[in-house]
Formats: C-alpha cells, structure tokens, sequence
C-alpha cells in the first residue's frame, strides 16, 4: 500500500507505534486526541479500536491515518488501530484471533489510558467483517472481565461484507447504478467485482462452512454482540445489501427481500446525508440498532486517493460526507454508548 503512504499527510500520524510479543511482527497504531496531556492528567479516555481493510490480503494500520487521527481529535477519545496477519499465506480464521491477542494485551497495558467501561470497535470493508467476528469471541469477552468491563460497548461495521453464502455477482445486482453521477461514482459495473473474487479465493480455506459467523456474521445471534451496533453501508457498493439484512435482522425490523435494491434509483444531493428517509437512515433505539447508508457513494470512498476516487466533483462530495460520518459515529457514541 506504498501508494497511499505517499498521498496520506504525515500531519496524520499517530502518536505511538507498539508492538506485544504476542504478536510481535503486527505493530500497533496509537492516537491521543490533541487535547489530551500525558503529563498533567491521568484520566483515561474513551476508546475506539479500528480495523483496517484491505480484502484480507493487503493493508496495514497506516492505511487509516486520516481517519483515525481525525476522530480522535474530533471527538477527544483514544483511537487504537489493530492490525492482524494476511491472505493467502494467513487465510481465515488467522486475522480473527490475531485480533484478539492484540486487544488482550492492549487491554493488559497500563501505559495506554484506556478506559476499559467505555471501549467501541469499528471496521472498514474486510474490518468491519472482522470487528463483527472479534466481538463473538468467548476469550475477548473474558478479558475485558477480567479488567471489570463488560467488553466492547458498541461495534460499528462500515462497508463490510457479511454473508459468505451469496456470490459476488449476484450481490451486484442488489445495488442501483447511477450513470448520470459524475466520474469514478457512474460506472456500469462494481469495481469490487474483479478484485473480490481475488480476495475471496485468498482467505476462504477450500471447504469451509461459509455460514460460520466468523466468516458471515450476518448468521451471528444478536446476544453474541455488543448491546449497541451502528451498521454504515455505500449505496454504490455491492456489499451494501449484506448491512442492509444484518442490520435490520438485528434490530427486529422487517428484513429486505433479497431482490430489493439499497437506497434509490435517482441521485441525491451532492455532500449531503439522508438522514430522515428511511432507505438511508434509522435507528431502533430499544435494540440498541442504528443503520446509515450513504447515498452515492463507493466502497471505500472515505480511504481513496483523490486521483482514483474520481473527478473534483467526487473528491468533494465524498470529503463532505466523510467528515459527516465521522460526526455522527462520535456523537452516537457520546449520547447513545457512553453516557455518563
């Protein structure tokens, strides 16, 4: 991923690289809000663990720089990107547990000021698969117990895929294409196609149950998962149906047939979120269950060098609804997770 260290800023740093001898070749990314002083408080913060993508195959924590730093000092919380080893050489379940060793010594270092009550993870494209599988997980649950938390508060998937069992291919057809978008937003064809198949083929051992929900976590029970969950999906992005389902399965909403497209066949306004019509927002407050799709807009739209997301039109529009998201994910945490 030398392409996008080169485009990202190092203004976006993070403040601290550690490794664990659990897994010492999978260093760890740290981000302190800029608010925060070591030397004169010893608060400890909220905290996010993100996960970043990159189909299981690629990628590393710097990939998510930009994000990461920008949450941390947008919402004061501490952000600690994970890291975890790749397909094919580490195919499925590798990264899962890698995962999980990571977050117990994480939670096991006194020099981080974690506060353990108040902990959320989110996940990216394959990260956000991963965040779902991470929380089921019976040693994380146990570890976050033995430090007098309850574990991860809220899980957040953005732009994950969930469900193993249905063909990419068929997955296309579930999403609106737009031609009349401005450039890379108006293609007639997905462009996770070609490239997920090469993923897919990576992590999936052959004969694997793909209804494990580790693997699709869309079959997880909801009592396997954290009590909040924000599911964010790309309106033109293939995947979008799987977040659609997971998130209405989960809060007791009726589940989309399977022949239902995401979002509208028409384009909204550009850098603006639809946040009160119900194909791109909602939330079931009892269930703890919030569901966002943005309109118009790629998977990965948020972590593509401007020179491969497209036209000035689609830089901007994706830069505005970015720092949208950003907000609404920092203040649902606030007001829904992390109450006082």
């Amino acid at each position: 991923m030398n392409w996008f260290r080169k485009w990202a800023s190092s203004e976006f740093k993070p403040d601290a690289i550690k490794t664990y001898k659990t897994r010492p070749s999978l260093p760890i990314s740290v981000f302190i809000p800029a608010t925060y002083s070591a030397k004169s408080s010893t608060a400890a913060l909220p905290t996010l663990f993100t996960i970043h993508g990159g189909g299981f195959t690629i990628g590393d924590p710097a990939d998510d720089n930009k994000w990461n730093r920008t949450f941390a000092n947008t919402h004061d919380v501490l952000v600690i990107a994970l890291n975890y080893s790749k397909a094919p050489i580490h195919p499925y379940p590798a990264a899962i547990y890698d995962i999980e060793a990571l977050i117990l010594a994480i939670l096991a270092d006194d020099s981080l000021p974690i506060e353990k009550s108040k902990c959320a993870i989110a996940g990216f494209s394959a990260g956000g698969n991963l965040s779902l599988a991470v929380c089921q997980l019976e040693g994380v649950k146990n570890g976050f117990k033995k430090h007098g938390s309850d574990g991860f508060r809220a899980v957040i998937p953005v732009y994950p895929g969930l469900d193993r069992t249905i063909t990419r291919d068929f997955k296309a057809t579930q999403r609106y294409y737009k031609p009349s978008l401005s450039p890379n937003r108006n293609t007639a064809k997905d462009f996770l196609l070609p490239l997920g198949k090469t993923f897919d083929w990576s992590y999936i051992p052959i004969g694997q149950n793909l209804r494990d929900p580790l693997l699709s976590p869309i079959f997880a029970p909801r009592n396997a998962l954290p009590p909040h969950m924000f599911f964010i999906a790309c309106e033109l992005d293939l995947s979008c149906h799987d977040a659609w389902r997971m998130s209405s399965r989960m809060a007791g909403r009726p589940e989309p047939s399977m022949d239902q497209k995401c979002g509208r066949e028409e384009p909204g306004k550009e850098g603006e979120l639809e946040l009160v019509d119900e194909r791109f927002a909602w939330e079931v407050k009892k269930e703890g269950v919030r569901w966002l799709l943005i309109p118009d807009v790629v998977h990965g739209f948020d972590r593509m060098p401007p020179s491969m997301l497209g036209d000035a039109t689609t830089v901007q529009d994706a830069e505005v609804k970015n720092t949208k998201v950003i907000k609404e994910i920092g203040e649902w945490l606030e007001t829904r997770v992390w109450p006082e």
